[in-house]
């Protein structure tokens, strides 16, 4: 066996708290997973199914409301959040098996699995588009480059991974201005790794990145070394969180004030103060900037923070959708993807109406769709839908943890 740097050794406190990990879950991270699993359901559904999804952004100013501002706003805890928590239970896991070498192949291995997953199931689930015109690099992908990444820095100190997340977290608006005047070649190189860019490989055929993996391996590294904080006590774990979401939204609020970096995009005075307020929190996600990173992992503190004191029905609930969250986000895509066919045929087109191929969702081409009172009833039915589902599937895991491929899903 190799043995690891000092900061992953295992000492007799480690080793009783990964045997108390074991037996029981750590519910703060189900719960807060969960939670956002749940959210993320709402920004898809909204994304296939509403009226304007297709000509509208919900972020534009210009043109969207409050509610609809919102309703997108919300849902951009998800995928940092996620990131975040797959690097920190990329730790736990570190911890349990006590094996650089063993947990490399885990982490290439379970990388690899998800970059395939990625542009096979989770596309035709994104698309239902049997051709595979469009590939889309998004969050499952950049965490499976992310885990491959982090596979290769695991003989570093936790304090090392965490500096590398934070200068990557800070420093990569730099290149905001920085890339259009690179060298071409250079820029060639950077730009996918560090921005939103799609590719015309064929005239049917794109690849489109829209999770550049270097800004979100950032997220995840950090999360990664925020994993040592589950080895403290649970009250001082929970004072943590709630000091570190306040600095954390106040930093937010002092740097988007300013006005001058942090994010491409920066706000300003509008109509009323609503709008002001939304133009104030309107951050940039692709890629995520510092000010949008800033105050999504902000919130999570604040997620967890309140599931380490609350253990009542809800919070076991929603953690079920946390046991299990690549289950839940594979099968959810096909939930919402089959009720929008239903929708479409019920609104009155047939099959050759509907479009299929990229950024198309086999929406026609003629005004349809559900209002968005349609879009949070659809969400409910949804979620509720997939809880028997994640439950059955979470007692499956484990009650076979001899079957290693469960790992993986």
């Amino acid at each position: 066996m190799l043995s690891l740097p000092e900061p992953f050794q295992i000492t007799s406190f480690k080793r009783k708290f990964i045997k108390n990990f074991l037996l029981k879950r750590i519910t703060s991270i189900d719960f807060a997973r969960g939670l956002v699993m749940i959210i993320m359901a709402l920004d898809h559904i909204r994304d296939l199914m509403h009226v304007h999804s297709i000509t509208q952004n919900p972020l534009d100013l210009s043109t969207t409301t409050p509610i609809l501002f919102f309703t997108r706003w919300i849902t951009h805890l998800c995928a940092p959040v996620f990131v975040f928590l797959s690097g920190t239970s990329a730790y736990l896991s570190f911890q349990k098996r006590n094996n650089v070498k063993e947990m490399r192949s885990f982490l290439v291995t379970r990388g690899l699995w998800l970059i395939i997953l990625e542009f096979t199931i989770v596309s035709f689930g994104i698309w239902f588009d049997i051709k595979f015109r469009i590939l889309f690099f998004q969050v499952i992908a950049a965490i499976g480059f992310s885990f491959i990444i982090l596979s290769f820095l695991l003989r570093c100190s936790v304090k090392t991974i965490a500096i590398v997340g934070l200068v990557i977290i800070f420093g990569h608006n730099l290149l905001d201005s920085v890339l259009p005047s690179t060298n071409p070649v250079l820029r060639a190189i950077l730009t996918p790794l560090f921005s939103l860019v799609g590719y015309n490989i064929t005239p049917n055929f794109i690849f489109f990145i829209g999770y550049p993996v270097i800004p979100w391996c950032g997220i995840m590294l950090l999360g990664f070394a925020c994993g040592k904080l589950f080895g403290m006590q649970q009250q001082k774990r929970k004072s943590f969180f709630i000091k570190t979401g306040i600095i954390t939204l106040l930093f937010f609020i002092a740097l988007r004030y300013a006005n001058f970096y942090g994010d491409p995009a920066e706000w300003s005075s509008q109509k009323n103060g609503v709008y002001t307020f939304l133009s104030f929190i309107n951050v940039t996600k692709y890629p995520p900037s510092l000010l949008f990173t800033a105050v999504t992992l902000g919130c999570m503190m604040f997620m967890l923070a309140f599931a380490e004191s609350v253990n009542n029905r809800f919070t076991k609930i929603v953690s079920i959708y946390g046991k299990v969250p690549l289950f839940y986000y594979l099968i959810h895509w096909y939930v919402v993807h089959v009720i929008l066919l239903i929708i479409m045929f019920a609104q009155g087109f047939n099959w050759s109406e509907l479009q299929f191929g990229a950024f198309n969702f086999g929406r026609p081409k003629a005004a349809s769709g559900l209002p968005l009172w349609g879009v949070y009833l659809v969400w409910i039915c949804v979620v509720i839908f997939m809880y028997p589902l994640c439950k059955q599937y979470s007692r499956y895991k484990l009650s076979h943890p001899e079957k290693k491929w469960l790992h993986y899903l």
